[in-house]
């Protein structure tokens, strides 16, 4: 029989279990009993290293937990504001959901034994999870960036067939094929969903709302497909989004609820907060969801944007992959929910090359801190607003070697992504409900500089430990090489179809 291993080996082990459990003041025990009596061994050597990092994993955690109640404190104290939609209105009172008896509320509070009680009904089983770290297409982009072509316009049948056909090429590389680009009239939503049906057999994503009832009913409990929608921004509803949103919820089809709040602009400026306030409003989309149709699949898909220098939305920011590390952290070390962020892609539009670059170093550094399903990494250029062919092909190639890279030199330790506190995250946010925009608060001037602020700390760990990821390599590693276009040529606005009339 083999002998087992040494106990040297066997408690390093276990602490670096313990930090895969998110259980970091356990395995900061094991580590300062292997620094302690075993001085001088290697295994001692980065047991003295962990220890520190320990406790900067255990206040992120911390965090995250923080943001988690919060957002439920959002919800349950402050509301949404859906007073104006009968068909919501309905729905809560109907289940006895509205907290009458709230007097600080300034919207529409969810009493707390309720939201509780709807977020238990949420599944953290996925049956089609693509696993962590999972990266693939997304956000309909309107345009098909056609190499040496000058007319934008979206793609027809052929193009769209051609573009499936390649992603089923990819699919060791593909975590998800949500719709890659929009289509002309030649071929509707569904359509164009039965296609991918046909070449892609692993996770989808399309959105149903321009579909007929039969068309989305087809996806009613099909754990391969994901039904993209939406209904909260800003703290209120959308209009637009309630029919779909409630047939979707009634049809049984998983849903992907999408929140795309962008820091400083339609949310909150320090991380945060920004990460609260998306966090309430996609619990508001479970909750509704769940009492429409309880035990409905969901899926976390808070996906916060940040604005670039010229106050834009910008993709190549380096905080773009932070921040979407830190919201899948949030449901990986503590909802337990799937999740779906956004990451990988780029502000870039005339330069494939340079575009593909710096999706890689997104995706790449996204990878470091640990995602889990990242859509818009795969083909997306100039603010999700183009897909390239050429780009998804070069970004599927990229995606392989770094694959191959990460399984030969990967550790399992966890890296501390130092996420920034901000102890007034209620209250700012009940200030930006009252002042109609965060453009209006003074929470946000005293956050203007917390997203540079932590890329800074972030830099400095960088220079101090050899393995942790630079946060700035993605815009400075091509410094001069990365061409964006001139002002005119960019294109700043996010597009997304369900957000569209």
């Amino acid at each position: 029989m083999r002998k087992r291993a040494k106990k040297i080996i066997r408690m390093f082990d276990d602490a670096v279990a313990a930090e895969q459990r998110y259980q970091f003041q356990n395995a900061k025990k094991v580590y300062k009993k292997i620094a302690c009596h075993y001085p001088g061994s290697p295994e001692a050597d980065i047991a003295a290293g962990r220890i520190v990092e320990m406790d900067a994993l255990s206040n992120e955690l911390r965090i995250y937990k923080r943001i988690d109640r919060n957002a439920r404190k959002i919800l349950t104290e402050i509301g949404m504001d859906v007073a104006n939609s009968p068909a919501i209105m309905e729905l809560l009172m109907e289940a006895d959901a509205i907290d009458t008896d709230c007097e600080k509320a300034l919207f529409v509070p969810i009493r707390e034994d309720y939201l509780e009680e709807c977020i238990e009904r949420v599944s953290t089983d996925m049956p089609e999870d693509p696993g962590e770290n999972a990266f693939g297409t997304g956000a309909t982009p309107p345009f098909l960036l056609r190499p040496e072509r000058d007319d934008l316009s979206p793609a027809t049948r052929e193009e769209f067939t051609e573009i499936v056909e390649t992603a089923a090429q990819f699919t060791d590389s593909l975590g998800i094929l949500s719709v890659p680009v929009a289509t002309d009239r030649t071929m509707s939503d569904y359509e164009a969903a039965i296609l991918m049906e046909r070449y892609f057999s692993d996770l989808k994503m399309t959105c149903t709302r321009r579909m007929s009832d039969e068309e989305c009913n087809f996806f009613s409990d099909r754990d391969d497909w994901l039904d993209g929608t939406s209904l909260i921004a800003g703290m209120t509803f959308m209009p637009n989004m309630v029919e779909p949103f409630i047939r979707s919820a009634k049809a049984g089809n998983n849903l992907l609820l999408l929140d795309l709040t962008i820091a400083g602009s339609t949310g909150p400026a320090s991380p945060e907060a920004l990460l609260t306030q998306i966090h309430a409003q996609v619990l508001f989309m479970m909750a509704l969801a769940q009492t429409i149709n309880p035990g409905i699949g969901c899926v976390h898909g808070g996906i916060p944007d940040v604005l670039g220098l010229e106050g834009d939305l910008d993709y190549s920011d380096p905080g773009q992959p932070l921040i979407n590390s830190a919201m899948a952290r949030l449901n990986l070390w503590v909802t337990g929910m799937p999740s779906a962020q956004s990451g990988g892609s780029t502000s870039i539009i005339n330069d494939i090359p340079a575009a593909v670059t710096e999706s890689e170093l997104s995706r790449n550094k996204l990878r470091t801190y640990g995602v889990h399903i990242l859509r818009h990494a795969m083909g997306a250029l100039g603010n999700l607003n183009y897909f390239s062919l050429e780009k998804f092909v070069l970004d599927c190639q990229r995606e392989r070697d770094a694959r191959r890279n990460w399984l030969t030199t990967r550790h399992d330790f966890l890296i501390p992504l130092y996420f920034p506190e901000d102890r007034n995250v209620v209250n700012g946010i009940r200030e930006i409900a009252e002042k109609g925009g965060p453009k209006n608060a003074d929470h946000t001037l005293n956050n203007v500089g917390a997203f540079y602020r932590w890329h800074e700390r972030l830099a400095k760990a960088a220079r101090e430990k050899e393995y942790f990821p630079d946060p700035d390599e993605a815009v400075e590693a091509n410094n001069g090489e990365l061409e964006r276009g001139s002002e005119e040529e960019s294109y700043t606005q996010l597009q997304d179809t369900f957000l569209k009339t």
